[in-house]
């Protein structure tokens, strides 16, 4: 039977899943909170590397700030996608004002910017407020589907 790591959205503890396990509202071993939501977590330096070194599924990031009109109409395209999205790929959102030294480490030059990450590794990235149409097909490009 395979596994897969995924990490607590609010302990930041890495559980391990049987993989035809994760569609069934799991729970962490912890903290008991769900580790699927629906939502997308926040990402801060704090928990950064637990959420992306230990999640086994694709990361997939928002770069956003609260003054960004853009950012703000993709706001809820973003939620929609976790809702559809999740299990196969865990949502975070940073927000890059609040963590300058992250988003500076990873060039954010335009927002919102999306960044997909595999086991902790930058796979693709692409920026703008999209429809979610479009950041389905973007997504299925790279296997999530």
């Amino acid at each position: 039977m395979s596994t897969t790591n995924v990490t607590c959205p609010k302990c930041n503890t890495t559980n391990r899943l049987p993989s035809d396990r994760l569609t069934h509202n799991p729970n962490c071993g912890k903290c008991k909170k769900p580790l699927f939501t629906g939502k997308a977590m926040e990402l801060s330096g704090a928990n950064v590397a637990a959420v992306l070194n230990h999640n086994e599924i694709p990361v997939l990031v928002d770069c956003w700030a609260p003054w960004c009109g853009p950012c703000k109409s993709f706001a809820p395209v973003f939620e929609q996608a976790a809702k559809e999205l999740e299990p196969k790929v865990r949502f975070a959102k940073l927000n890059t004002e609040m963590n300058k030294s992250l988003a500076g480490r990873w060039k954010i030059q335009s927002i919102p910017s999306l960044i997909l990450f595999q086991r902790g590794k930058e796979v693709a990235r692409l920026a703008g407020a999209v429809p979610l149409v479009q950041l389905k097909k973007w997504l299925s490009q790279h296997g999530i589907r």
